[in-house]
């Protein structure tokens, strides 16, 4: 099997995501590193909107099949079609249709609110350049709202996975994210399950395997680097 090739940023959460979910069920794979911009080397260069047109990352390439993917979401899918044949990560045949559900909806929750929440919060405290306390609060009061949604549901495993039938690809979508909090400044204080969860999940064999590789791949070249 050839190894399948993960674009990613070293300062995003999602290409964490599917690197966790590739460590897990064991499938080699590469990364490549790019940078922000529009140069050769960067996610809005052309080089890499060849890749992806939306010029983000995770992309994922794989010379198994062919098959170019990008958005998280749909790497993750792809990924657990193709590769997750003993359903390690996902509801298997025999799962009800109410435990499928349960997986997708939380999956996106993730990608639609809490992800894009935090992501905002992060935005309004470290990069925007003008000081916008209202908008950082609204953001703020939006994902203190979703730790709550996430600290219920964590009761029914106990602080061990989001569902309760153990570590999934639900755990994967979030735990980069939520990992964020500090770096958002994000009080996680009053959440002791969501706590308890980041500690267990951060110290799996396959997310800090994940952490370890990707920043430390190779970063893809400019021409300037190449002279």
């Amino acid at each position: 099997m050839k190894p399948l090739l993960l674009h990613a940023h070293t300062s995003g959460p999602n290409p964490y995501k599917v690197g966790i979910l590739l460590e897990n069920l064991k499938i080699p794979y590469e990364v490549k590193l790019w940078e922000f911009g529009d140069g050769e080397n960067g996610l809005k260069g052309p080089v890499f909107t060849k890749i992806n047109e939306n010029g983000r990352v995770p992309a994922l390439e794989d010379p198994n099949t062919g098959v170019v993917s990008w958005e998280s979401g749909a790497v993750i899918n792809y990924i657990l079609r193709n590769y997750d044949k003993s359903y390690t990560l996902q509801p298997g045949p025999a799962a009800s249709e109410q435990d499928r559900v349960d997986a997708e909806k939380w999956i996106f929750f993730l990608v639609s609110t809490l992800g894009p929440f935090m992501g905002q919060v992060n935005w309004f405290v470290h990069f925007n350049s003008v000081k916008n306390d209202d908008a950082r609060q609204r953001y703020e009061v939006q994902s203190y709202r979703c730790f709550g949604l996430l600290e219920a549901q964590l009761k029914k495993s106990g602080g061990k996975s989001i569902l309760p039938a153990g570590f999934s690809a639900v755990d994967c979508h979030f735990y980069p994210w939520v990992n964020l909090s500090k770096f958002a400044q994000l009080d996680i204080s009053n959440y002791p399950l969501i706590q308890s969860w980041l500690k267990t999940v951060g110290e799996r064999s396959d997310v800090k395997a994940a952490y370890k590789k990707i920043p430390e791949a190779e970063h893809a070249e400019s021409k300037q680097s190449k002279v």
